[in-house]
């Protein structure tokens, strides 16, 4: 028997998003979290990104469980597609396993079996004991983990605060944490979002009662709450704070529909039912009669609040009687997006409060000194900084240096990192495929895509189709070539540009002998021709297409 652990990273290292870690003894796997990430601007008509999971596809036989820390995308959101192809038990929250039983109804087709633990059970899975630890986070249902193993335990702090006044009353479990550190932590894996970021995170509740007092000094005003869809204890106070202001309510954005539907039907939210109303039913309430909640926190183009702003959705006008409060901040890449849609709301008359006015957000990822509490309780022989970019966890392995820790005891993992743990020692010893696979409507492709490659193309350069007919006796073109240009060149440049493409077509197809030719030969003339000449023209390279009939 091979007394080590094996830790897997394929995802949530050196990044943010689409967390994915397996723990492997001898022939027992264990995976934490199957998330996803959203594209950038470099993916175009990409839905989402997943980690490459060919690593679990490879060892399928061996996994035994999914356990999952809570119930973000960036978290779950994997979860269909790896479970279309691996079949194992999955084990979270009573919330988290409602929001993936959600998701799951998207795929119809792929079954599995859910089951829900709460803080302090733990779990016996073949030679790992897995307890469920209680820790607050920016949605309700969020578990740490101490994964006991045969060369001792290992902490996992998923995603997490320390919030002395938590929404649901619960703090995060700090005596547990110390009594694992009292019997003894071998290896600490614990979340580095925040690390850069002194001090003390927000407490939810302050975010309440900022809010409180922007409901009381505008109790005119039609006012909107944009915040992200699965913070169930911000909703909750903003729910609260309609009852009190005497407002319906009227959610738009499918993701804040859902996801409040599921918190009221398991119990995390309470909201009398009468008090909501469809949004198709606004106009027969006056504005301060009226709040609206909805997604596009982030400027996602789509989103209900977004439309809003340009003026493209039915049954909102945004004027000069509205108030808009972004309960958010923008995540790192989004600022852009996110200001753009402030700029739009603000000229269209209304007022708009965000986190740079007012206390309208708490984040749900620990500060530094929050970190150094677990650090402190815990007192770990070994650390792993894990959920952050690189920047991140370089910086988290300098606090717990700071801290007392030896470097030689801390590992910096990487995506596709193996590192093996024993009783005494870790350290890594290799690495495996990971990386991202793409989601495309109904497929799944990777970075080297061809499609992904034609895309950047055609958004890039435009596309020129090039459709001629050449008689196969004599080898000559029948007829004028046609040509179709898009996204190659402007409107006053185009009769000239396509009808001095035509006259080098037909040139340069005289100085050969056609006759007989294969198409693909003449495509393939044609192609480097054409591609030669508009590169000469415009120095730009768009995908030419060729159609070739013989006559």
């Amino acid at each position: 028997m091979n007394n080590k652990l094996k830790i897997t990273f394929l995802g949530g290292v050196g990044e943010i998003g689409k967390n994915m870690t397996a723990f492997e003894y001898n022939n027992e796997i264990i995976v934490v979290d199957a998330g996803l990430t959203f594209p950038g601007d470099d993916l175009p008509g990409i839905d989402v990104v997943i980690p490459d999971f060919t690593y679990l596809l490879n060892n399928r036989d061996k996994i035994k469980a999914f356990i999952l820390t809570h119930g973000h995308e960036d978290h779950i959101g994997a979860l269909p597609f790896v479970l279309e192809q691996i079949k194992a038990p999955v084990y979270g929250s009573k919330l988290t396993l409602a929001l993936v039983d959600n998701k799951m109804k998207e795929h119809p087709k792929v079954s599995y079996k859910a089951i829900t633990v709460k803080p302090k059970n733990v779990l016996k899975i073949g030679a790992f004991s897995v307890e469920f630890i209680k820790v607050s986070h920016s949605i309700a249902g969020a578990l740490a983990l101490c994964i006991n193993t045969p060369v001792g335990n290992v902490v996992h702090t998923g995603d997490f605060k320390i919030d002395f006044e938590p929404i649901d009353g619960v703090m995060t479990d700090l005596q547990r944490f110390g009594e694992l550190g009292k019997k003894g932590v071998n290896l600490l894996m614990c979340e580095s979002t925040n690390v850069c970021r002194s001090g003390y995170s927000m407490s939810e509740k302050s975010v309440g009662r900022a809010l409180d007092e922007i409901f009381k000094a505008h109790p005119d005003n039609h006012i909107f709450v944009a915040t992200f869809a699965s913070n169930i204890h911000r909703l909750q106070q903003i729910l609260n704070l309609a009852e009190k202001y005497g407002r319906k309510v009227a959610f738009t954005g499918r993701s804040m529909i859902n996801i409040t539907d599921v918190g009221m039907k398991i119990g995390e939210i309470t909201f009398n039912r009468e008090n909501i109303i469809d949004i198709e039913k606004i106009d027969k309430y006056a504005d301060k009669e009226l709040l609206i909640v909805t997604t596009g926190s982030q400027g996602e183009p789509l989103s209900a609040l977004t439309r809003m702003a340009s003026g493209d959705f039915k049954q909102i006008k945004i004027g000069e009687n509205d108030l808009i409060v972004f309960s958010s901040s923008p995540i790192p890449g989004n600022e852009k997006s996110v200001y753009k849609v402030i700029n739009a709301l603000f000229q269209k008359g209304a007022d708009v409060i965000y986190d740079e006015l007012s206390e309208v957000h708490a984040s749900g990822h620990a500060c530094q000194e929050e970190i150094k509490t677990i650090h402190a309780l815990t007192k770990p022989k070994f650390f792993m900084p894990i959920h952050g970019e690189y920047r991140h966890l370089k910086m988290h392995k300098q606090l717990a240096m700071n801290l007392g820790m030896d470097e030689r005891n801390i590992i910096l993992p990487t995506l596709g990192a193996q590192v093996e743990l024993s009783a005494n020692s870790i350290k890594k010893v290799g690495f495996t495929t990971a990386g991202q696979r793409l989601i495309d409507g109904y497929g799944i492709g990777d970075m080297d895509s061809n499609v992904l490659k034609e895309r950047k193309m055609l958004s890039e350069d435009g596309i020129c189709v090039v459709v001629l007919t050449i008689n196969n006796v004599s080898g000559e073109v029948a007829g004028d070539p046609f040509i179709i240009t898009r996204g190659v060149v402007y409107q006053d440049e185009a009769e000239a540009f396509v009808q001095d493409t035509k006259n080098m077509i037909v040139a340069s197809l005289k100085e050969q002998d056609l006759r007989g030719c294969e198409p693909a030969v003449i495509k393939n003339t044609i192609r480097r021709n054409v591609s030669n000449f508009i590169f000469k023209r415009t120095k730009r390279r768009p995908m030419i297409l060729t159609i070739v009939f013989l006559a």
